[in-house]
């Protein structure tokens, strides 16, 4: 099979295209032959090496995809052919992959490879961001960094759906269409006071209730846009390591710091199923739209990481082996 791999870590240009030994059936997984694969920042983090990764050289990033299942071993609930996703297990980036039978997904008939690649991960991010992390409630004014991305998008729909205001902050007028589209109440701007106009918008109460932040870098301005016992949420660090946070501030401000991981909320296979059963339902009757930045075969994984890098996508960015 071939894969999408890296022996050194560093930028773009230590991905490669490989031939390595196809998958064998084991005990307990099915070997799914990939038709879409969701690309993340997680997979930037990996190839820089400043995040978690199994194994050894040569590495395989991803962990979210779609196909068939290939070949399994045993009886289950799964059979060769059926179509399949998941969200969280590891080698995604390669034509075949090895996946244990509880992490798969049963794909719907009505839902494609490439949907479902570019919904799961991020979907089920904006889902448990939304619900476990911080349960949004109607009217609740809610700021969503980097609301153009892949999460962001979804999150600012999602809040919506639950009743909120919200206010999507992005880098570029350019991609600011996209998150009104969505449904955001307004748009700020990262080169702009931001948290002067979160401030403005959520007057009456002095400040945003909650602050989803996926950046790091900006954690502290989070602190400064949501009111006195407003709460920030803490999941990513797309734009570097988060600043060391004062318990002091918390404590003279009633204000509250949650980090968010979708690996400790996905523990079980009837998690992920009912989970995106109801993200795929939502999609179904149009409350959910999911937009795809741009697909790369892949065999252009560099070139689809440096896209995704540059901050120039809306959306999600998908591989097709």
């Amino acid at each position: 099979m071939k894969a999408l791999v890296f022996d050194r870590f560093g930028g773009p240009e230590v991905l490669e295209i490989r031939e390595l030994p196809d998958p064998e059936p084991r005990p307990g997984h099915v070997v799914v032959r990939m038709q879409a694969i969701g690309l993340n920042f997680a997979d930037v983090y990996r190839r820089k090496g400043n995040y978690h990764l199994a194994g050894e050289p040569p590495f395989i990033a991803g962990y979210e995809g779609a196909g068939v299942i290939e070949s399994l071993m045993g009886e289950g609930p799964f059979r060769v052919g059926d179509r399949v996703a998941f969200a969280d297990s590891p080698f995604a980036n390669a034509e075949l992959v090895s996946v244990p039978s509880e992490k798969l997904i049963p794909l719907p008939e009505d839902v494609s490879a490439e949907t479902a690649a570019a919904l799961l991960l991020q979907g089920l991010t904006a889902q448990y961001l939304t619900r476990d992390s911080h349960a949004v409630r109607p009217g609740e004014w809610v700021l969503v960094h980097a609301a153009a991305g892949g999460v962001g998008l979804l999150l600012v729909q999602i809040a919506k759906g639950l009743g909120a205001c919200v206010l999507g902050l992005t880098s570029s007028a350019d991609k600011a269409g996209g998150v009104l589209e969505a449904g955001a109440d307004a748009v700020a701007l990262y080169s702009e006071d931001w948290v002067e106009k979160a401030r403005g918008r959520s007057a009456p109460v002095g400040g945003m209730d909650v602050a989803y932040d996926s950046v790091g870098a900006t954690l502290l301005r989070s602190f400064e846009a949501v009111r006195t016992g407003g709460h920030v949420v803490f999941y990513g660090m797309a734009g570097g390591d988060p600043p060391p946070v004062d318990p002091r501030m918390l404590m003279d401000t009633s204000k509250s710091l949650t980090g968010g991981d979708l690996w400790n909320v996905l523990r079980t296979a009837e998690d992920r199923r009912s989970r995106a059963a109801e993200l795929f339902d939502q999609v179904r009757m149009g409350r959910l739209k999911v937009h795809v930045a741009a697909r790369f075969p892949l065999a252009e994984g560099a070139a689809a990481h440096a896209f995704l890098e540059s901050r120039r996508s809306s959306g999600k960015v998908l591989l097709i082996p």
